[in-house]
């Protein structure tokens, strides 16, 4: 399977974060790319740097003043203080409920919280850069696939898919799922399905497709009642306006196992075949490895396998874009196993 991967990726390489109050090193780093490239190039798998520009499904998925800020916010808060380049910028205070969001702020650090969901998501030198780049890759993998490819991988990271039109969390910036869907629409197909099966809900992704009924979204993740981003992903989300119907969540209690898991799968493929999408976006996270950190599945890695098994049946041009999965060491067998299932089948 041709694999579009991020060379600019390890600019993006944040020290810290914050995790449940404790200042914490980064569960998103550059060694998770790393580990599955490695695995790629193992199993024969070839990667190429991006060849599509996704300015176009950028500027369709995310609000103009968002992606502004985003692509000057580290020389704005290096203009601040030239101290500032070796210091982590994050957001102190957000406009909830009854506080204005129409009005962007002078002062950089209200900006940041103007355009972030929480305090998780750490910027770097080379974080515009490469979040750009991996959007690259997802229209790339979406323009192979628009060209007659059976299926195409986009390997990046930051992730995408907690980014929402106009704000950034959970270590996501751009919304590279939404790319390659905006770019498989904006190339002729008239229906497109994406697929979470992070363990994290897409919330970002949900936003931005709300309200359409071209693009059907499907996600299997933990009940936010208890996992994060707890604000969204309840499965009386079903869509609004146009796209009231084109939304569909399949949360699942914390410690769910492959049976319970597979069983929810079988759910959103139903769901898809009958959606009678032209092609699919798998947001290919792979946090619910029983061995992940931060997540609460318990998959293990020859169930990898038998999920590219289970998309391959759906018959559709994929393009699958790498998200969660912060278990660094199995992430790369892993996610090669998705591909091969899918391969093999």
């Amino acid at each position: 399977m041709i694999t579009f991967h991020n060379p600019a990726h390890p600019g993006h390489a944040p020290v810290y974060e914050f995790f449940r109050g404790e200042r914490v090193p980064c569960f998103e780093k550059p060694a998770r790319a790393d580990f599955v490239e490695d695995a790629l190039r193992q199993r024969g798998h070839a990667l190429v740097a991006p060849d599509a520009d996704s300015t176009a499904a950028l500027n369709a998925v995310h609000a103009p003043r968002y992606l502004a800020f985003l692509q000057t916010a580290w020389a704005q808060w290096v203009a601040l203080d030239a101290a500032n380049a070796q210091v982590q910028p994050f957001p102190s205070v957000w406009p909830v409920r009854t506080l204005r969001s129409d009005v962007e702020p002078e002062n950089f650090v209200a900006r940041l919280g103007l355009y972030s969901m929480d305090n998780g998501t750490p910027m770097a030198a080379g974080t515009w850069t490469a979040a750009k780049t991996g959007a690259d890759a997802a229209a790339s993998a979406a323009q192979r696939v628009a060209r007659g490819a059976r299926a195409a991988f986009c390997c990046t990271r930051p992730p995408g898919h907690h980014a929402g039109p106009d704000f950034m969390g959970g270590y996501c910036f751009l919304n590279n799922a939404a790319v390659a869907a905006q770019g498989l629409r904006q190339q002729g197909a008239c229906r497109v399905a994406v697929l979470d099966v992070d363990y994290h809900h897409g919330n970002g992704t949900q936003s931005i497709f709300y309200d359409r009924a071209d693009v059907l979204f499907v996600s299997i993740h933990g009940d936010p009642r208890t996992e994060y981003p707890f604000y969204l992903g309840h499965a009386d989300e079903t869509g609004a306006g146009e796209g009231l119907g084109f939304n569909c969540n399949l949360p699942l209690p914390a410690g769910t196992g492959a049976q319970g898991w597979f069983a929810a799968l079988e759910a959103a493929c139903a769901r898809i075949a009958g959606h009678a999408a032209d092609a699919l976006v798998v947001s290919l996270g792979l946090d619910t490895f029983e061995g992940d950190p931060i997540s609460r599945f318990t998959l293990a890695s020859s169930d990898f396998s038998r999920l590219g098994e289970r998309l391959a049946r759906l018959g559709l041009p994929t393009v699958f874009v790498l998200e969660g999965g912060y278990a660094a060491a199995e992430l790369g067998t892993n996610a090669v196993n998705v591909l091969d299932g899918f391969e093999q089948a």
